[in-house]
């Protein structure tokens, strides 16, 4: 999957809502992305509504991760912005695409509520800028996309996001954030 993560004009400062809009958009890229990996995977997803809801904990965990990997690039007030700027966007995302598939409806909230737990939740588990987010992160993530896919996948749901899904979200992540800060 190719990520555009440059600026078009080079040179200019940007704003931290500017800065969280990019990283919204890569992240939806990458939760999108993910799910048709698991599929090409041969991990069967039965509804377009069972494919956005594995989408958002994509969209939780890589946000948990893009904070992680900017705090040191934020003081606390423009990390407040920044995370709050970057939450309304990808749950504009998902509403967007709910709306499509699911019909008219008000899914923001459900989306901020699943995001605010799987945040404290994460936030419990050990990251280092060396090793990415520790064992355990991961296999909790793993956890809540098999809870999602159900029974059918559960076998080995779980190893395919530590072993393939989760690297391919740090590698993305890692190439795209610091260019957007350029």
């Amino acid at each position: 999957m190719r990520i555009k993560s440059r600026w078009s004009k080079k040179g200019k400062t940007h704003s931290v809502e500017e800065i969280a809009g990019a990283v919204a958009f890569i992240l939806w890229r990458i939760a999108t992305n993910g799910v048709l990996s698991m599929e090409n995977a041969d991990f069967q997803t039965d509804s377009q509504e069972q494919r956005l809801n594995i989408i958002a904990e994509f969209l939780a965990f890589s946000i948990h991760m893009a904070d992680r990997m900017t705090i040191e690039k934020f003081d606390e007030e423009e990390r407040i912005i920044f995370m709050s700027e970057l939450a309304k966007k990808c749950a504009k995302h998902m509403e967007d695409n709910q709306r499509d598939v699911l019909g008219s409806g008000d899914y923001r909230e459900a989306f901020i509520d699943t995001l605010n737990r799987r945040m404290a939740d994460y936030s419990e588990f050990n990251y280092t800028d060396e090793d990415g987010p520790s064992f355990s992160m991961r296999r909790f993530f793993g956890q809540q996309v098999k809870t999602v896919m159900g029974e059918r996948n559960s076998k080995w749901v779980g190893d395919q996001v530590i072993d393939i899904e989760v690297p391919e979200i740090l590698s993305h992540l890692g190439k795209a954030i610091p260019n957007l800060f350029r």
